[in-house]
């Protein structure tokens, strides 16, 4: 891999606690961060060729890494990959970039739409990857196009129709491409309307989320006809615990990191939430994190 990748971008055994969100999980065999698309194509051909196993991911909003940990390569799409421009109403940018940050460079260009991911904790290809949503927003309503590598190593382009966006899915997960950059397409606005509409729904998510702890955002995705965090409640579980991971006592939706929880304590707490409102009111809950690892 060093003929690809210079040896200091290669961690050996790096613990992915310190890569995602839930602050918890066990190592993975090889971390790396490709420094641009080139790398990431020729690394993700080596791995392939060679059958070893691996994972992308973006800045770990999403993720959990079994304690055992991950046994092969996981390669991070992230700082190193997020350039940005921006032409009129349109914005092309690469995957690595942080929604944040994205929704800051828009509005400064007086651009509207995309104020429903200023506060969405992931990056772009993440938030593609699971057609990533808040607020009555979601990325379905503002990509036109991404470019992907496929499953032979080829860079596409898919539209919006072919990327198949629905709730919380998109034909990424089915297919494993991976997102390399994307164009978006927004409306001229107001700049101080847009700060506004971004200044009011941090206000709302500061409110509401328990944002001060780690966590994975909302854990569940919404079951149909049900929201996920009231399900949970009137269960009888907000606070409850295993270990330091525990139901939040502010969004019965959110499972937080208490301080110490090891990423089996999290997932017996998925497993014992989706068990009771199964047994309470006949729903599945669907896990939104993604558990990755050996078990």
């Amino acid at each position: 891999m060093s003929e690809i990748i210079p040896k200091d971008l290669i961690k050996i055994n790096e613990p992915m606690k310190d890569h995602t969100s839930f602050k918890a999980g066990g190592c993975t065999d090889f971390f790396i961060a490709p420094q641009n698309i080139d790398q990431l194509i020729r690394l993700v051909q080596f791995l392939k060729d060679n059958q070893v196993p691996y994972y992308i991911m973006g800045n770990g909003s999403n993720l959990l890494v079994r304690d055992k940990g991950f046994r092969g390569v996981i390669v991070q799409i992230y700082k190193n990959m997020s350039g940005v421009r921006i032409e009129g109403e349109e914005v092309w940018a690469e995957a690595g970039i942080l929604l944040s940050t994205l929704s800051t460079k828009v509005m400064n260009s007086h651009l509207t739409g995309f104020e429903f991911a200023s506060g969405i904790p992931g990056t772009l290809g993440g938030a593609i990857y699971m057609n990533a949503g808040a607020y009555d927003g979601e990325m379905k309503q503002v990509l036109v196009s991404a470019d992907v590598i496929d499953e032979d190593g080829n860079i596409v382009t898919l539209t919006n129709e072919e990327l198949k966006l629905g709730y919380r899915s998109s034909i990424l997960q089915e297919k494993k491409y991976i997102v390399l950059s994307a164009k978006l397409k927004l409306k001229k606005g107001n700049i101080d309307e847009i700060r506004e509409r971004i200044n009011y729904l941090t206000a709302q998510r500061k409110a509401k989320q328990p944002l001060e702890l780690p966590s994975a955002g909302s854990t569940f995705k919404r079951p149909q006809g049900y929201y996920a965090g009231k399900l949970i409640m009137d269960a009888g579980l907000r606070g409850y615990s295993i270990g330091d991971a525990q139901v939040s006592e502010k969004h019965c939706g959110f499972v937080v990191n208490k301080g110490n929880a090891s990423a089996g304590d999290i997932i017996r707490l998925i497993h014992h939430i989706q068990n009771t409102v199964k047994e309470k009111f006949g729903v599945l809950m669907e896990p939104e994190v993604r558990i990755i690892g050996e078990e």
